[in-house]
């Protein structure tokens, strides 16, 4: 079993950007510049290595190397996004990975990419600038649009090969997992659990009891052995249920307006260990948007845009207008998943407003733009 971190540190260590690896400091796939940008990059890596995995390491400085992280990336859709944009797309991963020095809410960003048949991987439609059928290569470091008349060579099978094999987990490796894990997350009463004999599974929340169900938050859930954050939250709800050979989660948001929140299901994660050294994670949607009466939320919507315009122009806010904009992100949600279409536009063309006004209400905007990315994929 291949032990990501150690992974990343041998791609890093490796060699600078080439034909089977690329870095980004951060990656937005919620704009269509930043969509259109990583579907190149998926399709050039795809088509310069066709028997090979090839890699892209999100949150890394492109100078120097340095780790700096990102947030945590749930977005478990992202197969839909590729095979709706390319043909013959291959198979992608996003698993999070967390270092020792990083924040418990940052990690690194892994993408896998696995072409499939040695097919010529191209853009099935228009996105941004770039043209439906255009055919991506790398070029050293850069993904260049090229025309296609010669022969896919393979000529990174072996390097890859061997910084894979290098990447390999061992028990040491999985004892310090495990001994990192419960001191940095002391303070959330850490637990694990070993699957199959083989699979160690960490995890630490803070318990919460409402309405005589019990919730928790905080939580953080970690594979040991390839060292992949299964899953991470600071502020959401869920439920946490074990058996023998599966680890299931149910994750909750809590939204509404004015006295009427209320926990909704959002989405079921299902991993499931196997005798024969591995494991499959399944998702389901479970999330059904509460509908709310159009005056109010009209009212709502529009109170929504006057505060942006007034984050926009400067204008000193009210006492209530503080107050507002703790829900402005939930309620343009809300409203979006009541059919007001230009909601969704409205909550990404604020979110520079929101970062600069203050942390919480960014946090809040991220988390709403979270759940808005699970929905829209479905």
């Amino acid at each position: 079993m291949i032990n990501k971190r150690l992974l990343i540190k041998n791609l890093l260590a490796h060699n600078d950007e080439n034909s089977f690896y690329d870095k980004k400091r951060k990656l937005n796939i919620g704009e269509k510049e930043g969509k259109a940008k990583f579907l190149k990059h998926i399709c050039a890596l795809s088509n310069s290595n066709p028997k090979n995995n090839s890699y892209i390491v999100i949150g890394v400085e492109d100078e120097d190397n340095e780790i700096e992280g990102v947030d945590f990336f749930d977005d478990s859709k992202i197969q839909n996004l590729v095979n709706a944009y390319l043909q013959n797309p291959p198979i992608v991963s996003y698993e999070n990975i967390p270092f020792p020095h990083l924040p418990s809410d940052k990690v690194v960003g892994l993408v896998t990419i696995r072409p499939q048949g040695g097919k010529l991987c191209a853009l099935r439609k228009n996105i941004w600038k770039y043209y439906g059928g255009s055919v991506f290569f790398r070029d050293g470091s850069i993904s260049m649009p090229k025309v296609f008349d010669i022969e896919i060579k393979d000529v990174n099978s072996e390097i890859v090969s061997a910084i894979e094999s290098h990447a390999q987990n061992n028990i040491e490796l999985t004892l310090d997992g495990v001994f990192d894990f419960m001191n940095s997350r002391k303070d959330y009463s850490p637990a694990y659990k070993v699957f199959k004999e083989y699979f160690v599974v960490c995890w630490a929340a803070k318990e919460k009891r409402k309405n005589g169900n019990t919730y928790y938050s905080r939580v953080d859930i970690e594979l040991i052995n390839e060292h992949v954050k299964l899953f991470y939250s600071e502020l959401d709800e869920v439920s946490i249920t074990l058996s023998e050979d599966q680890f299931k989660i149910v994750e909750y948001v809590y939204m509404g307006l004015q006295d009427t929140y209320e926990y909704y299901p959002l989405e079921e994660v299902v991993i499931t260990f196997k005798a024969n050294g591995s494991y499959d994670i399944d998702n389901k949607l479970l999330f059904r948007p509460p509908q709310f009466d159009k005056k109010t939320l009209y009212h709502l919507y529009n109170s929504n845009n006057a505060l942006i315009e007034k984050l926009r122009s400067k204008i000193p806010l009210t006492k209530n207008d503080k107050a507002d904009m703790i829900n402005l992100p939930a309620t343009y949600l809300i409203c979006y998943l009541n059919e007001f279409s230009e909601a969704k536009d409205k909550l990404e063309e604020a979110k520079p407003y929101l970062k600069a006004y203050n942390s919480e209400v960014y946090s809040m905007y991220k988390e709403s733009m979270r759940i808005l990315r699970k929905v829209r994929y479905n």
